[in-house]
């Protein structure tokens, strides 16, 4: 999400004149486009502005504009500028769309502007874009979120769900895909809620809308919700070509009591329910999940019901994290926190079991020939890369640009998480 509304900023800055910087030193203006979904994301946003006070003192004309979740905190915008008080622009979440006339304003007046909008704006279809990932393409399809997870902070940064219309949807799916991308991934906190405000079309209707559309691309759509994950989008996945066969569905915890002080509104026998119908209908779908420790009175049989469901489903992948507190939601008010010693020691015991379910999913493929969408080129590696249906990573060697086109190839040798094998 934050990815592609940088490069929304990006467009707007490109259709006011500038061009890309190939360092902060020749930059005319830097825009620093925040989370704060976790502590540790607010702290390096803080951190790196703080970098640039002795660059604005040499130079007088650098404009530094500060947008995003971390603005859109009530009162953490006037704090923000109080600390840094040499940031020219700060917006937030809900006035993004604007940021040309605020850059406008900085220019004319000659002087800071703060501009954060308590309410949501109306979705703007006229934003222009610089789209810089290449053969992918982000499409927002709804934005805010209405379900209050009691460790989440981005229905007060982001607002309640608004959905755009359909057909702004698929034209612009449409206009990417004679552009030339390959793959296209719709976004939204809760991509499984969409239409539920317009009244007119659900999130499986625009998918089957969006296969339609001619041409060779792939499919893929995040973030899931558990609880709005129904059979109707499981069987429109298992119909439609061009959806990939993977999906990311976050299950938080494996702990019927942990769920319900998460407010997740699904139980882990829900949940299994959900990997059962998906493997019903696809039974090689890869899933993938976000799994919190440390969640504030976690026990560890709390722990090892996660542990458990984990072992059970069998996860093709997993972004695992320790709970972080977050100023303004309700399990930051929550006793007892857990010692962070022993999270520590959870997430150890929890990403060990998970990397051991990630290799042996990945020696399934030692000696296959899979189709890959290349993505681009690892310098490091000095392969180039891309993805299969599933979402495993694959590398190569190639002496020709193959950076969005699908390509075959042949796995020799496998890791963790990636493949590594010959252009066949």
């Amino acid at each position: 999400m934050n990815l592609h509304e940088s490069e929304k900023i990006a467009g707007m800055l490109e259709s006011e004149g500038y061009e890309k910087a190939e360092s902060q030193s020749e930059a005319d203006i830097i825009v620093f486009n925040t989370c704060c979904i976790r502590e540790n994301a607010e702290d390096r946003a803080e951190g790196n502005i703080g970098a640039l006070k002795k660059l604005k003192k040499t130079n007088k004309n650098l404009i530094i504009a500060v947008g995003g979740c971390m603005t859109q905190q009530n009162g953490y915008a006037e704090k923000l500028y109080k600390e840094f008080p040499f940031i020219d622009i700060i917006f937030g979440t809900h006035n993004l769309d604007g940021f040309r006339s605020l850059l406008s304003k900085r220019i004319d007046r000659n002087k800071s502007v703060i501009d954060v909008w308590d309410k949501e704006g109306d979705i703007r279809e006229d934003t222009p874009k610089c789209r810089s990932s290449y053969p992918n393409a982000w499409i927002n399809i709804v934005y805010g979120c209405n379900n209050f997870c009691t460790y989440c902070i981005v229905p007060y940064v982001r607002g309640r769900e608004r959905s755009r219309k359909t057909e702004d949807i698929v034209n612009e799916c449409k206009k990417v895909i004679s552009e030339g991308y390959k793959e296209i991934t719709l976004l939204g906190q809760n991509v499984n809620s969409y239409g539920h405000d317009l009244g007119t079309s659900d999130f499986s209707s625009l998918l089957k809308e969006i296969n339609k559309i001619e041409g060779k691309f792939r499919l893929r759509f995040m973030t899931n919700h558990p609880k709005d994950f129904n059979e109707e989008l499981i069987k429109t996945m298992s119909e439609c070509e061009k959806i990939c066969k993977s999906v990311h569905l976050p299950v938080q915890s494996g702990s019927n009591r942990i769920l319900k002080l998460m407010n997740r509104h699904y139980s882990r026998e829900d949940y299994f329910d959900k990997v059962s119908l998906l493997r019903k209908y696809i039974p090689d779908i890869a899933i993938t999940t976000d799994i919190m420790v440390g969640f504030p009175g976690e026990t560890e049989e709390d722990f090892l019901d996660t542990m458990d469901l984990v072992k059970r489903i069998k996860f093709a992948g997993a972004f695992t994290f320790i709970y972080s507190k977050r100023s303004g939601t309700p399990a930051a008010k929550m006793e007892p926190q857990v010692d962070p010693e022993i999270s520590k020691e959870r997430i150890m015991k929890l990403i060990s079991v998970q990397d051991s379910v990630n290799r042996s999913y990945s020696k399934s493929y030692n000696g296959k020939t899979i189709e890959i969408l290349c993505e681009g080129y690892d310098d490091k590696k000095n392969k180039y890369l891309g993805r299969d249906v599933f979402g495993r990573m694959a590398y190569f060697d190639c002496k020709e640009n193959l950076i969005g086109q699908f390509v075959n190839v042949r796995i020799s040798k496998t890791g963790g998480i990636s493949l590594l094998g010959e252009k066949e």
